[in-house]
């Protein structure tokens, strides 16, 4: 038999599904693993999704989008994020997963090194490998808040470096870049010639100063940027993302995204065009419900002296377990899985600085949020 190619069996896996598998197999476990949003997608984006089946509108769509949904996002970029593009540099995809892939297989070649936030989402890794470049983690370090140091990340630059991930708000740290921070990121990649891949998923989940997009920030085209419904309308399973590309690129992403998938399925881009377009209250009242719980799952860490990062984005927290992990954390969230039934994220599958760390998503039901965090051992 015909062995598989040897860059796909070197793809690492997912430590976060590893957990989560673990845990649908134990009815009644407290899951705090997954970045699921705990609202639902409002009816009348559900109905939008609907009627579109019930019309037959499942064919082929233009492989940049339909037309509506592409204008819809144009405004909402100038609108939301004061950046101003034009139509034909947004292109509809399947979620920011593969927004995320398309940008690193149009910056990347095999070989050259792309550089990863460590800790930072697991699927930048994944990509890195599966198009046989090199994935070069940054570290992002707690005595710094989890900033970057931009020193350090310069000296990791190579003649082999192509790109650099930006992921504001973080997934899985729950911090932001401000603004001095990606201007001295955008200044970094235009002295040394590298594309800016920007993950920009939780743009509207920020706990303090306003989101940031780095392209605002580019003068030169060099940022590519990710953008997705998933969490923000709560549409995780409509699969609906877009990114965002420098002018000019039409003709080449008319032969990628061809290529790759043809086409978002139709019902999917009437409903995300729906959501754009309707009022956000679903919006205000979802980030209200995570800031909330975020609160009160703070004030129950602190009450038990568990140490973490304040969290400044997205729904997430960073929860220091080294008194219990044994430098092991993996291992750890296995084992208290078993015997806590409570599924948590172990920081190493966001990278190596991870370790000792946990991630929890706060985007569940607050009573079984907080009994879930209540598990986790206080130090001694």
């Amino acid at each position: 038999m015909p062995e598989i190619a040897p860059h796909v069996a070197r793809m690492p896996g997912s430590g976060v599904r590893h957990i989560l598998e673990m845990a649908l197999r134990r009815p009644g476990t407290i899951i705090l693993a997954v970045g699921e949003p705990g609202e639902v997608a409002g009816e009348r984006i559900r109905d939008a999704a609907a009627e579109a089946w019930r019309q037959g509108a499942i064919r082929y769509t233009p492989n940049g989008g339909i037309p509506a949904l592409r204008e819809a996002i144009v405004d909402k970029l100038a609108r939301e994020n004061g950046l101003t593009v034009d139509v034909e540099q947004v292109w509809v995809t399947v979620g920011a997963t593969q927004a995320l892939y398309l940008a690193m297989s149009l910056t990347l070649s095999r070989g050259d090194e792309v550089l990863v936030p460590d800790p930072g989402y697991t699927t930048f890794t994944m990509n890195a490998r599966l198009l046989q470049a090199e994935p070069v983690p940054y570290p992002l370090r707690p005595e710094r808040s989890f900033q970057p140091d931009l020193a350090e990340l310069e000296s990791l630059i190579t003649p082999r470096t192509r790109a650099i991930i930006v992921n504001t708000p973080s997934n899985p740290l729950g911090s932001t870049f401000d603004r001095p921070t990606l201007e001295a990121l955008v200044d970094l990649a235009r002295r040394h010639d590298l594309w800016i891949i920007s993950d920009e998923v939780y743009e509207r989940f920020t706990w303090g100063e306003p989101h940031v997009s780095p392209a605002t920030l580019d003068d030169d085209g060099r940022v590519l940027s990710v953008f997705s419904m998933s969490k923000t309308h709560s549409m995780t399973g409509a699969r609906v993302g877009w990114l965002v590309t420098p002018p000019g690129w039409r003709q080449t992403m008319l032969r990628v995204q061809e290529a790759v998938v043809s086409c978002v399925d139709e019902p999917a881009q009437r409903a995300a065009l729906v959501a754009l377009e309707g009022d956000q209250r679903d919006v205000l009242r979802a980030a209200a419900h995570y800031r909330d719980n975020l609160s009160a799952a703070t004030a129950a860490l602190d009450d038990r002296g568990l140490r973490y990062l304040t969290p400044t984005g997205a729904f997430y927290l960073w929860i220091d377990v080294a008194h219990v992990s044994g430098g092991d954390v993996m291992a750890w969230c296995e084992r208290f899985l078993d015997e806590s039934g409570v599924a948590v994220a172990p920081g190493t599958a966001f990278g190596a600085s991870g370790e000792g760390w946990i991630r929890v998503c706060v985007a569940s039901e607050r009573d079984q949020l907080l009994e879930g965090l209540a598990r986790i051992p206080a130090p001694a």
